[in-house]
């Protein structure tokens, strides 16, 4: 796994840019959020739902983990407008950039694997696309039942391997040093989440599937985004013009009418603490 160091670094770069970048990071947090009771919950919420009816109603205060840019944070304050409000992320730049945006009462910079909250401190824990960059997934799980009350939710995305799968098949044409960032398989959230005390309401993995008009156009958006290749094995240098002419090539035989392929693998999870 990258350094933490590294990644809040990358995306403090990156909050000038990200929501420029963000489209498939705000699909993927909606569908997240459309999982979730609402306050009174509503028709809309009873067909898609997947925790049952009364969880999390009465949400009187939520965490967003790794809030970002803040998008989902002013979400979380518009669904649960009577609610306590904290946003939280590793990366002091897009803290920054999401506190002048508002959404949240509190913004705090601190780590996921570590939360500098007391037991029992909300009711709601929200994330979207940022566990997959913690080793530590069940310490991640031991804070989140640590700190939400009887009947709290914890509602993640994160992204699992094969995410990215035909631009690393591309590099490795080109050399052995990994240029895209490893997450861990699905099986190994579905390991982990099961171990833990959380109920599981919901837990799959989706490939989604999107299709970029040139390679500079990916490699951009994830440099905007600050998800370029944070890997400890990562190339020195920028790897090469040569290189990175063969990974091209490589990549280009994959080109088909809608543009380049590139499947990312969501991990939708709602987990559930014992009332």
């Amino acid at each position: 796994m990258p350094d933490k160091r590294q990644i809040a670094a990358s995306f403090s770069r990156a909050a000038p840019t990200y929501d420029s970048a963000a489209a498939f990071q705000r699909e993927v947090g909606e569908r997240l959020l459309n999982l979730l009771p609402v306050s009174p919950a509503s028709e809309e919420w009873r067909k898609n739902a997947v925790v049952e009816e009364g969880a999390g109603e009465k949400v009187q205060s939520w965490l967003d983990i790794g809030c970002g840019s803040g998008h989902f944070t002013r979400l979380l304050a518009a669904r649960y407008p009577k609610s306590q409000g904290y946003a939280l992320d590793i990366a002091q730049g897009m803290l920054h950039h999401a506190k002048s945006q508002g959404g949240a009462e509190h913004w705090i910079a601190a780590d996921a694997e570590n939360l500098p909250f007391s037991e029992g401190s909300f009711d709601l824990l929200f994330s979207n696309l940022c566990l997959q960059w913690c080793k530590n997934l069940e310490q991640v799980l031991s804070e989140a039942g640590r700190t939400l009350r009887p009947g709290g939710l914890l509602a993640f995305t994160s992204l699992a391997s094969g995410t990215l799968a035909e631009l690393n098949a591309a590099w490795q044409a080109a050399d052995h040093f990994t240029h895209v960032n490893r997450f861990r398989a699905f099986a190994g959230y579905q390991a982990i989440c099961r171990a833990s005390d959380f109920k599981l309401h919901h837990l799959s993995c989706h490939a989604e599937l999107h299709h970029y008009p040139t390679l500079r156009k990916l490699t951009g958006e994830l440099k905007a985004l600050g998800a370029h290749n944070l890997s400890p094995n990562r190339p020195p240098g920028l790897g090469g013009r040569a290189r990175f002419a063969a990974m091209t090539r490589a990549y280009q035989q994959k080109q088909c009418a809608k543009g380049l392929p590139a499947t990312w693998q969501v991990v939708y999870a709602v987990l559930g603490k014992a009332t």
